[in-house]
């Protein structure tokens, strides 16, 4: 029997405009944002990891490497609905059970949410911050043609509405700005310096 695969989509063709720079290439904690989307996607057992970009680089090479399927979107400017429609074509073509939409600067993101979005295999889900529904979102393969049919650069958030929640706060910090990605390394700095203050044994 073969096994059932539900893929990651990470979308990471975005201009960045207001960052002034390629979100995917900033360093966070050892990592780019984009390897650490991978790393992340590939820990909740998601396969395959497909990564949809707007320029091939030495970067997206180095996720070839480790197994990450790298899908170019020729029309990134137009929309992030292109680049959904670039990874969920790549997933239909694998004939994955179901995907996650995701992006690469919501960094709180952690493999036990993305399991969790999956729980239901029939079931569309998305992640609850800032009073909203919104990615990294869970979709069948039943889902597939509506969200092939998406437009613009509103993603899937209609397809969201009244969708099953998984709550996770952390999830409304992504970054769009130079601000973001400061309350980024504070937080990950943080995070750190308690995980080093747990291990140090006690005077």
């Amino acid at each position: 029997m073969r096994a059932v695969s539900i893929a990651a989509i990470i979308l990471a063709a975005g201009a960045s405009r207001r960052l002034g720079r390629p979100k995917l290439e900033l360093m966070l904690a050892g990592e780019t944002l984009v390897e650490r989307a991978v790393r992340v996607a590939m820990e909740a057992y998601l396969s395959p990891v497909i990564v949809v970009v707007a320029a091939q680089t030495d970067l997206t090479a180095r996720l070839q490497q480790r197994g990450s399927l790298i899908v170019l979107n020729e029309q990134a400017a137009e929309g992030m609905a292109t680049s959904i429609r670039c990874g969920i074509e790549a997933a239909r073509t694998l004939q994955s059970a179901g995907a996650v939409l995701m992006t690469c600067d919501q960094v709180a993101v952690r493999p036990e949410h993305l399991r969790e979005l999956c729980g239901v295999p029939a079931s569309i889900a998305g992640s609850g911050y800032g009073g909203r529904v919104g990615i990294p979102a869970y979709f069948p393969a039943a889902s597939f043609a509506a969200l092939m049919e998406l437009r613009g650069d509103v993603g899937a958030r209609e397809m969201l509405a009244g969708a099953r929640m998984i709550h996770a706060e952390g999830l409304g910090l992504d970054i769009d700005t130079a601000e973001d990605f400061a309350k980024a390394q504070e937080l990950f700095e943080q995070d750190a310096r308690k995980r080093t203050s747990k291990t140090k044994p006690n005077s």
